[in-house]
């Protein structure tokens, strides 16, 4: 039986995450597990006078690359891909995977290679995406790997799902623009202020975002969004963090993260499971050490942790950083092959600071 969420899905992703209009080159990207989320995109980007591309994935090709691949391969970058980031002007990318674990037993040096040599086809990206000669949403279809990472049945995460996307509401268009003001008038608060301090369990750290933009994150590139974010400056990140949710990258699962940062570069970094590919990603280039994205999670229909960030790094009431690349947007000037999400929680004794004011506690934005 058809689900009508699906419907639902598709029509919110077309028509207000890409704003998709007649004639555009539009790619989806997902597995073929996903396939009744795929059909009805496609369908809807036909009924818009668009032109529909896809790349679908079939389960074991990055396992078979990654184990029998060579240096050279892994450093080439298609020219038709390079063609793809010049001439595809919108990006549906469904996640669906197969296993979320299939790759743990992958040497992460292997993975950083290939992060590395695509790193300038993702600047590149991001570059006609702040020019507005592209859009893109990443989103969810859910599948029994997901759910299994979240402790739920497939059925329990489906519901999960489409509520954290507010498609269990007539107007899931309207219930983003409530979070649109939301995130609005945080920002409104936050572009006043030079710099953020967190204090939580186990972390004490300051930086400085004098001169950058905060960004309003309300459903249109990710969905489920709901976070406002910036790109501090490169070296003013001082003190000590502590992710309270285990971080995960590339098919790891990454245990009790703690960083210490000096000017900006992250100078220790340790965990009780994985620190070994932790490193490994932190030392892929100049720019992974130091933090391109810093965030307010807004989303207060996700309050569980389920090991996918696309979710976690929203949950209302929550920070997280990005290691690695930052955004263009934000004036973040640091470049990485690398950007990885991970989150500080704040609901149960943390506070944020913005120049030496009190303005988020326990979760909670206080202006």
């Amino acid at each position: 039986m058809k689900d009508p969420r699906i419907e639902k899905y598709a029509d919110v992703l077309v028509n207000y995450c890409v704003s998709l209009k007649k004639g555009q080159l539009v790619m989806i990207n997902g597995s073929h597990l996903a396939e009744p989320l795929i059909k009805e995109l496609y369908r809807k980007i036909i009924l818009a006078g668009a032109y529909p591309h896809l790349r679908i994935s079939l389960e074991g090709l990055d396992e078979i690359y990654f184990k029998n691949g060579v240096d050279d391969q892994f450093k080439f970058i298609s020219p038709l891909q390079k063609y793809e980031t010049e001439k595809i002007q919108a990006v549906i990318s469904i996640i669906s995977p197969f296993n979320t674990k299939g790759l743990s037993n992958i040497d992460p040096k292997k993975q950083a290679v290939v992060n590395k040599a695509r790193a300038p086809l993702f600047k590149r990206f991001m570059e006609r995406e702040q020019k507005k000669e592209l859009s893109w949403v990443g989103c969810q279809y859910p599948t029994l790997a997901s759910a299994q990472d979240a402790k739920m049945s497939l059925t329990e995460y489906e519901d999960f799902v489409f509520v954290a996307c507010k498609l269990d509401k007539n107007d899931p268009v309207a219930e983003w623009k409530k979070i649109s003001k939301y995130n609005a008038n945080l920002i409104k608060y936050l572009k006043t202020r030079k710099s953020i301090h967190i204090v939580a369990p186990d972390t004490d750290l300051t930086y400085s975002v004098a001169g950058r933009k905060w960004v309003n994150c309300d459903g249109l590139n990710n969905f489920p969004d709901g976070e406002v974010f910036t790109g501090p400056i490169e070296n003013s990140a001082n003190g000590y963090i502590r992710f309270s949710f285990p971080a995960e990258y590339g098919g790891r699962e990454i245990e009790d993260v703690r960083v210490e940062f000096k000017d900006g570069k992250a100078v220790k970094a340790t965990a009780t499971k994985g620190e070994d590919f932790l490193n490994a990603m932190l030392d892929m280039d100049k720019g992974s050490r130091h933090i391109g994205e810093l965030a307010i999670g807004t989303n207060f229909e996700i309050t569980k942790f389920t090991m996918n960030t696309l979710f976690d790094e929203k949950i209302g009431g929550t920070c997280h950083m990005a290691f690695g690349a930052g955004f263009p947007e934000t004036g973040s000037k640091n470049v990485s092959g690398l950007h990885w999400d991970m989150v500080c929680d704040l609901r149960k004794g943390g506070e944020l600071y913005g120049d030496g004011q009190l303005f988020f506690k326990n979760g909670k934005f206080l202006k």
